[in-house]
């Protein structure tokens, strides 16, 4: 019964793993919380992967519908996962599903505005600010670096090849 309700979520649960992969490894690069001095906290380690996600999400769609569908397996991987870790710092199932729409929607925001700003000629460097810090004061020389590693990123990915991207074949 709930194979049917929840086909395209567990229908295929491997897809979608290779594009997390890649952005969790990204995400725990040392040179976010060193050099970029972002946080080292659930937040600041959420911020930076959400950053990395909403970046792979505009990346891929590029590719149209193929692409799309690579962003819904991310996003469904990145469901699941948030999913676990809430459980595991022990917040109960009744806000567990409020928490995880919250992060959701925290990323969608993101991929919103990196969506507009890819599009454009304009600086990163406030969109830096606040996707990565937020509220959190950082010296210039971080949001500097952080702005640098990102639109690394965001060149590396647009080499990536859409299947190359899907198996989180990242040179």
């Amino acid at each position: 019964m709930f194979r049917a309700l929840f086909a395209r979520l567990t229908g295929q649960p491997k897809r979608g793993q290779g594009l997390f992969g890649l952005a969790v490894e990204e995400a725990r690069q040392t040179h976010w919380f060193v050099d970029g001095e972002v946080p080292d906290t659930v937040n600041g380690r959420f911020a930076v992967l959400a950053t990395i996600v909403a970046l792979i999400t505009v990346r891929l769609e590029r590719n149209g519908e193929e692409g799309r569908q690579e962003s819904a397996a991310l996003t469904e991987r990145l469901v699941e996962t948030l999913d676990a870790e809430i459980r595991e710092m022990g917040l109960g199932d009744p806000t567990l599903g409020k928490q995880v729409r919250k992060l959701i929607g925290a990323v969608a925001g993101r991929v919103e505005r990196w969506r507009l700003l890819a599009a454009s000629d304009e600086s990163w460097t406030e969109e830096v600010k606040r996707s990565v810090y937020g509220d959190e004061a950082a010296p210039p020389t971080a949001i500097a670096h952080t702005e640098s590693a990102l639109r690394e990123l965001w060149q590396r990915l647009d080499e990536l090849s859409l299947q190359e991207l899907a198996e989180g074949q990242m040179q």
